[in-house]
């Protein structure tokens, strides 16, 4: 078991890395251009997927990243339209057919 987790972890690091890398925007990469650091993390799995992680790409705070897409459930304003929505139906005053 620990042979295969020997063989399974950098592989998973390194094919992490190289997704990660050629995934980035050219500006958010530093010290090499994007093909030097997809052959690096190539040629040499473990550390140069180590070397992307630390010092390839720019780290930004969560709380500086700018807003994403939210998924409708956790977006406030599509929760309130659906409120107004059921207020509309449950308005008595709303002719009956």
């Amino acid at each position: 078991m620990l042979r295969v987790l020997m063989f399974l972890v950098p592989l998973a690091l390194s094919v992490y890395a190289f997704i990660d890398c050629i995934s980035t925007k050219d500006d958010e990469i530093r010290h090499m251009p994007k093909p030097l650091w997809a052959i690096l993390v190539l040629l040499f799995p473990l550390v140069g997927s180590i070397s992307w992680l630390i010092a390839g790409k720019k780290r930004v705070p969560a709380a500086e990243r700018p807003r994403q897409w939210v998924a409708p459930d956790d977006n406030p304003d599509f929760l309130k339209s659906l409120d107004e929505d059921k207020r509309k139906d449950d308005d008595p005053k709303r002719e009956e057919s």
